[in-house]
């Protein structure tokens, strides 16, 4: 009997042990549910399943600011959603200028913190703010910072993705002012503007990207400073930045510096490395800062840039003043993409009224001098092509026609000058060029896929189809179609308008 007794005494024991053990472990899993539940830094399981979908997309933004708060991350994933490529973007593979990138404002422009950030501004473009101790070290493209706990690399271009642009452009360091026990360099200049670095490598000297890739993205990222912005120009090229000096003087009252050549330790309280990117040729209001600014504002400094006098294409009373006839503008090419009929185009517009130049631009052409002329413009026509983007210097109301080369180019000439012109106040008008308008067509039988089947060309990439359709071929419009076009411009002017 003894026994037993001790027996169940023992067994009480521990039963009473595992209930204690089974009252801890669940209070433990009561805890740690309540701290899921309300803690800022618990992950809910929904959360779980929205950072592995984030993870596995192609193009979804890293967080990397680790001070950012979960409600932010989420507005920029919203952000970042709604900047997506098109499914019908033709950007090239990525070419691997940033390993990663950080959170974006939903306006693209941070406010100045003492952290720097490099984030994706756009699809096409990343940037790096940063406020505090900034040293430049030109020579070195590498820019010292306090605070600063990481290391970051940037290619401070518009193309992102285009490996071939970028292997023309350098790529820069952003690193903690004091780095492996190093002592910082040293100061030479001090000044009290934001240094601005962007690159003038890439694509630079053919007229679209200069606008597109650098100049517009330029005017987007410095406006909001008001002139005390500082440009640290890498890939310098003496003869470009000459060109569109009058541009960046509109854009900072400081020195534009070639900074890989500079031997000086450039000290500021703020930097920006890369420019913002929006659209081609355009600017998107919605992302600018100040709020507002629009292409009609770049347009506008580019007319007190080159002393531009029109700003609208308005006639003199309700007629067009007989000593200023409508002006049609042909824009030349000297290489592939002529017109074959160019004198008798001339000849037909004449007959219609317009008063007639033609205009030849290349790499060497002055900016100024032909900038008056787009402006004098009422009409401007052109074969695709870089030239076209002289539009800017249109004033409102006028019209572009773009010719679009055979082969199946209606949604290059869309995205690159039709798009464009609704934001620059232009009217626009398109002449597609047709089988028996194209030199091609005396280069190859009606069977073959360049003329029957273009789709067929444009599956072998961007490099077979630029190749046949814009580097081999010439155009002869039709004169009685296109004389149809300039007769439609004509109606589309102020004059044609108020005698409707």
């Amino acid at each position: 009997m003894k026994s037993n007794r001790n027996l169940s005494r023992g067994e009480g024991r521990r039963l009473g042990n595992v209930a204690l053990i089974a009252f801890m472990l669940g209070s433990l899993l009561l805890l740690s549910l309540v701290r899921a539940k309300f803690s800022p830094i618990g992950k809910t399981e929904e959360a779980m399943k929205a950072e592995e979908q984030q993870e596995m997309r192609k193009d979804s933004i890293k967080v990397v600011d680790t001070a950012v708060n979960d409600e932010t991350a989420a507005s920029a994933e919203e952000e970042e959603e709604a900047t997506q490529p098109n499914p019908t973007d033709n950007s090239g593979s990525n070419g691997g200028d940033v390993s990663s990138t950080a959170l974006a404002a939903t306006d693209n422009h941070l406010r100045p913190s003492s952290k720097p950030v490099c984030y994706e501004s756009s699809r096409r473009s990343d940037t790096c703010e940063a406020a505090g101790d900034v040293r430049v070290q030109g020579r070195a493209q590498t820019i010292h910072i306090a605070p600063l706990e990481q290391e970051w690399k940037v290619k401070p271009y518009c193309r992102k993705h285009d490996a071939f642009a970028l292997s023309h452009v350098k790529e820069w360091s952003l690193r903690p002012l004091l780095s492996g026990g190093v002592p910082p360099p040293a100061c030479t200049i001090n000044s009290s503007a934001t240094a601005f670095v962007l690159s003038t490598g890439g694509f630079t000297g053919n007229l679209f990207h200069d606008y597109t890739d650098v100049l517009i993205p330029a005017f987007i990222t410095a406006r909001r400073y008001a002139g005390e912005v500082q440009f640290l120009v890498s890939s310098f090229k003496s003869w470009w930045t000459s060109k569109y000096l009058q541009i960046f003087q509109q854009l900072s009252r400081h020195e534009v510096i070639d900074i890989d050549g500079d031997e000086e330790i450039r000290c500021y309280p703020n930097v920006v490395v890369g420019p913002t990117f929006h659209k081609e040729l355009g600017v998107d209001a919605s992302k600018t800062a100040p709020p507002g600014t629009s292409m009609s504002d770049f347009r506008a400094m580019l007319r007190g840039a080159f002393g531009l006098e029109r700003a609208a294409a308005t006639p003199s009373g309700d007629r067009w003043d007989i000593r200023r006839r409508p002006r049609l503008l042909i824009i030349s090419r000297r290489s592939s993409r002529r017109f074959l009929n160019e004198r008798a185009m001339v000849d037909m517009a004449m007959s219609l009224g317009f008063d007639v130049r033609v205009g030849d631009p290349d790499v060497s052409t002055d900016v100024s001098k032909f900038a008056r002329l787009v402006n004098s413009a009422d009409v401007m026509v052109g074969v695709h092509g870089d030239g076209l983007t002289n539009m800017v210097f249109l004033p409102a109301g006028a019209v572009l026609i773009q010719v679009v080369p055979y082969g199946g180019l209606e949604w290059l000439a869309r995205g690159t000058f039709r798009e464009p012109s609704a934001d620059m106040e232009i009217h626009y008008l398109e002449y597609m060029i047709q089988l028996d308008e194209t030199s091609l067509s005396e280069e190859y039988s009606r069977d073959d896929p360049v003329l029957k089947d273009p789709g067929a060309i444009h599956k072998q990439g961007w490099n077979a189809l630029k190749t046949v359709y814009l580097d081999k071929q010439n155009v002869k419009p039709h004169l009685g179609r296109l004389k149809n076009t300039f007769m439609e411009a004509l109606k589309l002017l102020p004059h044609g308008q108020s005698n409707k």
